[in-house]
Order: C-alpha cells, then structure tokens, then sequence
C-alpha cells in the first residue's frame, strides 16, 4: 500500500501511518511472539541475532557509503551503529567459533541484498534505516527486556539492545524523526520512501517466517 503524498505532512508521520499495518503484523508473526513469550529456546534467539547481523553489515555499509553526502549525512550516526554489538552478542551465544557456527537464512540474505542493491540512494537508506533503528530504540527496548527475563540474559547476549551513548533515547528519537522531515525530498522521492519503508517491513517478516519454520 502506497500513501498519497500530502504537502505539509512531515516524512515521519507519513512513514509512521504508512507503515502500521506492516509494523503490527511484524509484531504478530508466531516467531516473535512465542520467542517473546518465552516458549522457543536461547537458539532461537541467537539465530535472530546472526540473521540480524547479515542485515546490519548491509544497512551499516550503505552507511558508510552515504555519510558524505549532503542530503543524507543528517541520518548517519555512529551511536547507531549495531554491527560490533551484535558480534559482540554472538560471541557470547555461539562461543569464540561463532562465525562458523551461525547461518544465514535465505529469506535474510534476500533481505540484505536489497539493502546493499538500493542503499546508496537517499530515499531507500531513509526508509531501511527508520525502519531499523527507530524500532530498534522503540519497540526493541520491550523486546530486550522480555529476552532477558525468559532466556537468562542479564549477563550478556543483549548488546544490540543497548546504546550506551544515547543516554536519553526519547530526545534522541525526535532528533532522528526532525532528521527525517528535513530532508530536500521532493514528492515522488517521498513516495518511495514509504513504499521501501514498507518492503522492509515485508522483508522482514519473511527472515521471522524463516525463522519459525526452524524454531516454532
């Protein structure tokens, strides 16, 4: 679904609105909410966690690309960057052998390959990266908490969750959301940005499909 542009109407409410249908049915999918629950395993867990890093050595990548460019070096911040958390996440979970101990599911590396495919463009960096991080301190915050008390984490495994150089995560949303709104995106650019907004959330649940398939 594609939302009619409106003048005036920043990118943030249109990507907000353009994507709660795709966002609620990601929260719904069984994967996450047995794993939320408490009813999988901690393999389950660290199986999100090694699909997570492929997306995010993807997504940090086209950061990494775009951060020189005027209009979109606004959106790149390296207290973001969740790579080496995960790594670190992962080497807690597998063991010092993790990376010949994780797999990448299809349905991820399908994720990742469109990231890396459209990254360098600013209107698809824009909707991954919201998509991503914007969850990430939002709704990934009540997941963190949920891990840690059914799978016995509080001693580590949860790095991706935490971001210990954004001290006030609510001040730091709204700078990302005015980020958002202010970027030089004319109408059609926009447009595109809520529909790969939303393609990232169908991409998504296809790795939380692939995922119950193992698990659930």
């Amino acid at each position: 679904m594609s939302l009619p542009v409106e003048e005036d109407v920043p990118l943030s409410a249109l990507l907000r609105e353009g994507t709660r249908a795709d966002h609620a049915a990601a929260e719904t999918e069984p994967f996450i909410e047995q794993l939320m629950s408490g009813a999988l395993t901690r393999a389950a867990y660290a199986d999100l966690a090694a699909q997570q890093l492929a997306v995010y050595e993807a997504l940090e990548g086209a950061s990494s690309a775009v951060h020189t460019d005027d209009r979109t070096a606004g959106l790149v911040f390296d207290e973001l960057n969740r790579v080496p958390a995960i790594e670190h996440d992962l080497a807690y979970l597998y063991g010092p052998s993790w990376r010949e101990e994780i797999r990448i599911l299809p349905a991820t590396r399908e994720y990742a390959d469109r990231v890396r495919e459209v990254g360098g463009s600013l209107p698809h960096y824009a909707a991954h990266a919201y998509t991503r991080y914007l969850g990430d301190l939002s709704g990934g915050q009540i997941v963190k908490r949920m891990i840690e008390r059914h799978y016995d984490l509080a001693d580590g495994g949860l790095a991706f969750y935490t971001f210990p150089d954004i001290p006030k995560v609510k001040v730091f949303k709204d700078l990302y959301r005015d980020r958002l709104d202010g970027l030089d995106l004319d109408a059609d650019e926009v447009a595109t940005t809520v529909a790969e907004a939303q393609l990232a959330f169908r991409l998504n649940r296809a790795v939380f499909s692939a995922l119950a398939e193992v698990h659930c």
